[in-house]
């Protein structure tokens, strides 16, 4: 008997899987885990919880579905609370388990996972699945990534880079290895820590309200928000609208479900590619791509950059002085609150708050007020988006607050947005600070 754990990591899901896939096809047993991070329950330097409700309720809802979906295959979710590296060294033991499969995720803290578990004697085989583009086939190694995108983006195209087809949902999954009674007392040890409640959640006016069934959770409304958004004629219009502040048809709203894995971006693009077969292509749609694009630049940056992403000064090169990131508590605090007496901003930061979900053109505006109008540390801002935001994802998320605090690979520096400019263009009448004010 071959018995092997896949550890579910931000993959959720069972389409386009290819980490899932390699697993079936070396295993007679195959034990599905995920594990709840304690990590990610403590407190940030900055004085909150690195979870938030929103994101917590998001991550349930997408577990119970990847859960069905595992069960209806004759499998199902083991979901553990611990440290990957600290409950699945003695879970592989008992289960006689060598190797563990998963995807890869280069950011820093996901790697040590990794190498954790290396050193604990275990094999791990990761596969990188998270882009739309494969890193194996762009026209450069990640060491000679472009550090401009657009200089990135040119030699992409130039190149026809092409998108692996999405792989298909495994037609039949290993069964679990057997329980006995000690292995069934081993696991329920692992399961004692409750989880935290979550109350109920009020999405008014969200513009993702996931408590309705067609922005829930998990990769089957997913699928179906695929469906439906490629079905209309929203693609063709997506570069003119992207721009909104309100509403669950300015943008495509993919984020947060590619954010768990619970779509995979090259599904995103396989349905792209043949609405454009169907109903032609467009600036509009090719925009579609431009961003899914961006999404991958931001994971590439990673696998060439790695930790330096995450220092104070960011990529600002050695022989350049830079300043330590002031911090101002006060007005950090009453940015978080939406209390800062910019009226758009504190708008953005009270929808945030409430929803779990900001528009783009807002992230930027109260990004870039934080930055440069309060004069506080971009990271505790960063910090903050990863508390609530449920369609957080940790390459876009780093990426863009060094872009803003000028400490990335934008050659134009730090941005500031003005917000009286955005104010007028954006919400001239006023009507989203009615909303949230």
């Amino acid at each position: 008997m071959t018995c092997v754990i896949y550890w579910f990591r931000n993959d959720l899901r069972l389409q386009d899987n290819p980490a899932l896939v390699l697993a079936c096809k070396t295993a007679t047993h195959l034990l599905p885990v995920f594990c709840h991070d304690p990590q990610l329950d403590e407190q940030t330097p900055w004085g909150f919880t690195r979870v938030g409700a929103h994101r917590r309720q998001f991550l349930k809802d997408t577990l119970a579905d990847l859960s069905q979906q595992l069960t209806a295959l004759g499998s199902g979710l083991l979901e553990l609370q611990g440290r990957p590296q600290d409950v699945l060294p003695e879970l592989a033991r008992r289960f006689g388990a060598q190797v563990i499969h998963c995807e890869t995720i280069a950011a820093p803290e996901e790697a040590d996972a990794v190498k954790a578990l290396q050193a604990e004697g275990l094999q791990v085989t990761s596969v990188w699945q998270s882009s739309m583009l494969d890193p194996a086939d762009l026209p450069f190694k990640p060491a000679q990534l472009p550090d401009v995108f657009t200089s990135f983006r040119m030699a992409v195209e130039r190149a026809d880079v092409g998108t692996a087809a999405a792989i298909a949902v495994p037609a039949k999954l290993p069964p679990r290895p057997e329980m006995t009674p000690e292995l069934t007392a081993f696991v329920a040890s692992l399961q004692t820590t409750p989880a935290p409640t979550l109350v109920p959640l009020s999405l008014k006016n969200s513009s993702f309200p996931f408590d309705k069934p067609e922005f829930a959770g998990g990769e089957r409304a997913a699928q179906r928000h695929l469906e439906r958004y490629f079905g209309a004629n929203l693609p063709h219009t997506y570069k003119a609208t992207r721009n909104g502040l309100t509403g669950t048809d300015y943008s495509s709203k993919f984020s947060p479900w590619l954010a768990t894995g619970a779509m995979s971006a090259r599904s995103a693009y396989a349905a792209l590619w043949q609405f454009e077969e169907r109903a032609g292509a467009s600036e509009s749609s090719y925009w579609l791509w431009f961003e899914l694009l961006w999404r991958d630049y931001f994971r590439f940056l990673h696998l060439k950059y790695g930790v330096r992403l995450y220092h104070a000064r960011g990529l600002t090169p050695a022989n350049h002085a830079v300043p330590h990131p002031s911090h101002k508590a006060g007005a950090f605090k009453r940015w978080c609150q939406g209390d800062t007496g910019e009226p758009l901003v504190d708008a953005g930061m009270r929808e945030l708050k409430a929803t779990g979900y900001l528009s783009n053109r807002l992230r930027q505006l109260v990004a870039s007020y934080l930055i440069h109008d309060l004069d506080c540390d971009w990271r505790a801002g960063a910090a903050w988006f990863e508390s609530q935001l449920v369609d957080y994802d940790v390459y876009s998320n780093q990426g863009n607050w060094l872009a803003l605090a000028g400490r990335g690979t934008d050659p134009r520096g730090g941005r500031r947005f003005n917000p009286q400019k955005q104010t007028q263009d954006h919400d001239p009448k006023g009507q989203y600070r009615a909303l949230w004010l």
